[in-house]
C-alpha cells in the first residue's frame, strides 16, 4: 500500500515534518512517512511508515522508491550532517524520485556568516547536481525559538549588534511546504525565502516578548569574544559553539533581515507576526 503513495515526508517526528504530514493527511493525501524511529511517528489515516536514517542509503532507497516528490527536512544539526544529506540525496535520485523539496536556510551561501547556512548551500548544490527537480524553502530563524534565546535572567545575549531578523513561524513553514507538495510542478527550480512579516532588531524582539509574554526580556549586545567566553561553560563541541555565535553575527551582517512575501504567495495567508505567535505559544 505504501508504495502507491506518491508523496514522501521526512522529519515526521519533528515539528515541521509532523505538521506537514498532518496537514496532508487531513486533506486525504496518501503519504509515506520516513523516520529513523517509526515508534515515534504520528499515526495518520492513509499513511504508511518507512524506517530509514539519512545516512543509510539502502533504507532510504527502499523508503522512497516510487515516490514522485519527497520533502527532505534538513537533518538534526551534527558534525556529519552534510555527509548524511548527500547520502540521502544520492539514494533518492537512484530510487527514481522526481522532485525533492528541501528545507534550507535564508542566506545559504558558501561564505555565509552563519556556519550551518554553508552546509545548507552545499546540500542545495548537491541536489542541483542530482538530476532531480527541486524546490528550496529557505527558512529564516524560527520565531518559535526566539523566547529560548533569553537566559534564566531574561537577557538575550549575542553579537547581533543592531542587525535585524525576519524570523518565521514554524507553522508558516509547514503550510508552505504542504502547498508545494500538493502542486510540485508549479514550483520546480524555485527557491523561496520563508520569513516573518517584519525584520526586528533583537532589542525589538525583546520588547515584543516582554509585551506578549509573561516576563521581562532585554537584549545585551555582546562582542564576538564575549559570546565565545559566555558559551564556553556548556562544553559543546567547537562546531556547535561556532553555530550558536554565528547565528548572531549573521544577524549583525544583515543576512537575515530581508522580508519576503513568499509565505503568503505559497499559503494564501499572511506570515504570522511575532507578537501573535508568542500569544499562541
Amino acid at each position: 500500500m505504501g508504495h502507491d503513495a506518491r508523496i514522501a515526508v521526512t522529519g515526521v517526528t519533528g515539528y515541521v515534518g509532523g505538521r506537514v504530514a498532518r496537514r496532508l493527511a487531513e486533506e486525504g493525501v496518501a503519504l509515506r512517512l520516513v523516520a529513523r524511529d517509526p515508534a515515534r511517528v504520528p499515526r495518520l489515516p492513509g499513511a504508511v511508515v518507512e524506517q530509514a536514517s539519512y545516512g543509510d542509503a539502502e533504507a532510504v532507497h527502499h523508503a522512497v522508491a516510487g515516490a514522485e516528490v519527497v520533502l527532505m527536512v534538513s537533518a538534526t544539526e551534527s558534525a556529519d550532517r552534510l555527509a548524511e544529506h548527500r547520502a540521502f540525496v544520492d539514494a533518492a535520485a537512484e530510487a527514481g524520485v522526481r522532485h525533492l523539496v528541501y528545507t534550507s536556510f535564508c542566506g545559504a551561501a558558501p561564505e555565509a556568516a552563519f556556519t550551518l547556512a554553508r552546509d545548507h548551500w552545499a546540500t542545495e548544490e548537491h541536489i542541483r547536481a542530482s538530476g532531480m527537480a527541486f524546490t528550496f524553502l529557505r527558512d529564516n530563524l524560527y520565531a518559535d525559538f526566539l523566547p529560548a534565546m533569553a537566559g534564566d535572567d531574561g537577557v538575550i545575549r549575542g553579537p547581533a549588534g543592531d542587525g535585524r531578523v525576519a524570523a518565521v513561524a514554524r507553522d508558516d513553514v509547514a503550510d508552505a511546504a504542504a502547498a508545494v507538495l500538493c502542486g510540485p510542478g508549479r514550483h520546480e527550480g524555485a527557491t523561496y525565502d520563508l520569513t516573518g512579516p517584519q525584520a526586528l532588531t533583537l532589542a525589538e524582539v525583546a520588547a515584543v516578548l516582554t509585551e506578549a509574554g509573561d516576563r521581562e526580556i532585554t537584549y545585551h549586545a555582546e562582542t564576538v569574544e564575549e559570546a565565545y567566553r559566555s558559551r564556553a561553560s556548556y562544553g559543546a563541541p567547537p562546531w556547535q559553539v561556532d553555530a550558536w555565535v554565528s547565528t548572531y553575527t549573521a544577524i549583525a551582517r544583515g543576512e537575515l533581515d530581508r522580508v519576503s512575501g513568499d509565505v503568503a504567495l505559497l499559503t494564501g495567508h499572511p506570515a504570522t507576526a511575532l507578537a501573535d505567535l508568542i500569544r499562541r505559544l
